[in-house]
């Protein structure tokens, strides 16, 4: 991840995660559901056919993050980072630390994928709660990492670094109380809204370190260049707000013409007689006051 290229695959993970949530969140509330994702039914009574029980979730986890790790060891091309111990040195140090620094990420990460696997196609009964304690653990690790990242960095680097700190210590939080208390629409807004500030902020990391539209890197000797680092993520605030309203506009959208949809369609539905002479409304009278 020590190129932009790096960053960005890392950006459109979260960023991914944290649209997916967006919508899964959105529906749950217009829909009222007293938990997040429903559990899944039984093995015996879900389909026989192996691909139709394998959770996607999980799956898109292993993919993204197997991708992360191996960009790290062989990016670019003719790079070989596997190496951890400079053993032909006497002094035996370490190689490569901030590319096992993100390895170390990645593996956690895919730990959460497997665990997804495990719990929704090995074992009699779906666990939620390993879920989500794996979640939170890969997101703490992050945390972990980031600031043992710190070390012998830039200003501007730190500076970075410290911000995105903030929103994913607060996602890795609510994962970690959603453990017990899982059916709280408060903390599923927080965590998403997290989620969407982390993702856009990676982007923009990748784009103040490696590729500033100016031209001109950013200087950490310069106050000014410093000031709007936290503006820009006050801003990022706002905008991951906005797109998660934006979002849950448009599954509003879809929500309420579905519905409408359905209840055209129905044809159990029919409408309640009102006139007060029809015979229909006399038997329902009738049967009511029995």
């Amino acid at each position: 991840m020590g190129t932009i290229e790096g960053h960005l695959l890392a950006a459109a993970f979260f960023l991914f995660y944290a649209l997916y949530y967006s919508v899964l969140v959105s529906l749950a509330l217009l829909r009222g559901q007293r938990v997040l994702k429903p559990p899944l039914p039984p093995r015996e009574k879900q389909g026989h056919r192996l691909w139709q029980r394998v959770p996607l979730e999980g799956m898109v986890k292993v993919v993204i993050t197997l991708t992360g790790i191996l960009t790290e060891f062989f990016y670019p091309p003719g790079i070989n980072r596997m190496k951890m111990v400079d053993w032909e040195d006497p002094q035996r140090p370490f190689m490569f630390t901030d590319a096992w620094h993100h390895i170390t990420m990645y593996l956690f990460f895919m730990l959460s994928g497997v665990v997804d696997i495990v719990s929704q196609l090995c074992l009699a009964q779906q666990s939620r709660k390993l879920e989500r304690a794996a979640e939170a653990m890969a997101f703490y690790v992050l945390v972990l990492l980031m600031i043992a990242h710190l070390e012998n960095k830039s200003t501007l680097e730190i500076r970075v670094h410290v911000l995105f700190l903030v929103p994913t210590f607060l996602v890795a939080l609510v994962l970690n109380i959603e453990v017990w208390v899982p059916d709280q629409p408060p903390l599923w807004v927080l965590k998403t809204w997290m989620g969407m500030v982390l993702s856009t902020w990676m982007l923009q990391l990748s784009v103040v370190m490696y590729s500033p539209p100016s031209g001109q890197p950013w200087k950490a000797d310069n106050p000014k260049d410093m000031t709007f680092l936290s503006i820009f993520f006050c801003w990022h605030l706002g905008l991951g707000a906005a797109l998660l309203a934006a979002i849950y506009g448009l599954c509003s959208l879809w929500h309420h013409h579905c519905s409408s949809r359905t209840a055209t369609l129905d044809p159990s539905y029919q409408p309640c007689p009102t006139e007060s002479n029809g015979g229909e409304l006399d038997k329902l009278r009738a049967e009511a006051m029995l």
